[in-house]
């Protein structure tokens, strides 16, 4: 197979992925585990089989300060976008997540010294425009209607900006060393936040051991693996814009899914928003010859 064609499949798998991911979470919180938990025990299992594999790579993640906050984008994204999917309806969550070009515009700017030009205003504005559609509420009330699974995916999205560009600007650091950092940061962030929230009362602590739910975790940690190197390798083939525009085929996965499974509503100020939002963000992919 050409090179391309195979580095262009592996992107596709990992967009599919994560817009299927929504449901062995909702399933497996069925059985009583809450998905910041599932979260945590995946990213748990992934972080040692890395560790076993790739050792050397803890040593370089402490040294390096950058890569800490790799690992709090990372975390923060997964965290969020995990417990979105799992409560709430799944194409809105997924749009406000991919309001990531909007937050990437504003990181860049600090981070990677990328000034805002037309274009970059253009995709802010389109993404604001675009929220603000799916958000307002259909009652008529002026105030935009932000519910927890809103909240999940808005700040999911603002975190994987970050995360995305940290990685361009941590692009030297080993394979083994980013990837170590986005794994633990999932481990970290999620079971922080679970175990703050089990604490409260919030949520419910993780059930009684069982093959079951741990043998479905084991497997999501190894899908997640395997989508993680898919990334990495598609991500290294193949120019920037042509990952980015590759990767949004994840909102017609985690939509396409939602609609015929039940987990989401496809309306029209839902289809106008999310327009709006897929057209920053291919504008964001987009890259002049």
């Amino acid at each position: 197979m050409n090179p391309r064609a195979l580095a262009a499949l592996a992107l596709v798998f990992n967009a599919f992925t994560w817009g299927l991911s929504w449901w062995p979470f909702r399933h497996l919180q069925t059985a009583g585990l809450h998905p910041l938990w599932l979260t945590a025990i995946t990213f748990a299992l992934a972080t040692a089989g890395l560790l076993l594999a790739r050792p050397a790579a803890l040593g370089e993640v402490l040294r390096q300060p950058a890569l800490w906050l790799l690992l709090l984008a990372s975390g923060t994204t997964n965290a969020c976008f995990n417990w979105g999917v799992t409560i709430g309806d799944v194409v809105r969550v997924v749009l406000l997540f991919y309001l990531m070009p909007l937050w990437a515009v504003l990181f860049a700017w600090p981070l990677l010294g990328e000034r805002i030009g037309p274009r970059a205003a253009l995709q802010v504005a389109l993404a604001l425009a675009g929220a603000a559609v799916v958000l307002w509420p259909a009652t008529g009330s002026r105030t935009l209607a932000l519910g927890l699974p809103d909240l999940l995916g808005l700040a999911g999205g603002m975190s994987f900006a970050l995360n995305n560009v940290m990685l361009r600007r941590e692009a030297h650091r080993s394979e083994p060393a980013r990837a170590l950092a986005m794994f633990a940061g999932g481990l970290l962030v999620s079971a922080l936040l679970a175990a703050a929230q089990t604490a409260s009362g919030a949520i419910a602590a993780p059930p009684p051991l069982t093959w079951g739910w741990l043998a479905g975790s084991a497997a999501l940690a190894l899908w997640f693996v395997a989508s993680n190197l898919a990334l990495q390798y598609g991500a290294a083939r193949l120019p920037a814009h042509t990952t980015a525009v590759i990767m949004l085929t994840e909102v017609l996965f985690a939509s396409g899914s939602a609609l015929a499974l039940g987990a989401g509503v496809l309306d029209a100020r839902t289809v106008a928003g999310g327009l709006l939002i897929l057209g920053a963000a291919a504008l964001a992919a987009w890259q002049p010859d």
